[in-house]
């Protein structure tokens, strides 16, 4: 096999992915199809967004529940003093 024929043949092929692993054809958060020749911005390292605002709103809730998951912890802690 000629090595560019290899080669279109690796970047063509579609990712096989682990379960639970989003896969590159759509926005993580908007469910947005994303097209081969598009920016596509990552966020946590494998996860897609069709746009820098879908990615700050998937940080935004990431926070938001970071912070509860902090509170519920801080209120369980106290009670179980």
């Amino acid at each position: 096999m000629a090595a560019s024929v290899a080669c279109a043949f690796f970047f063509d092929a579609e990712p096989v992915g682990e379960p639970g692993m989003p896969a590159l054809d759509a926005c993580a958060l908007c469910a947005k199809p994303l097209a081969r020749d598009s920016d596509v911005f990552m966020y946590r390292g494998d996860t897609p967004f069709c746009s820098e605002e879908c990615r700050h709103e998937q940080m935004h809730l990431d926070a938001v529940c970071a912070r509860q998951a902090a509170r519920r912890l801080q209120r369980f802690t106290a009670e179980a003093e």
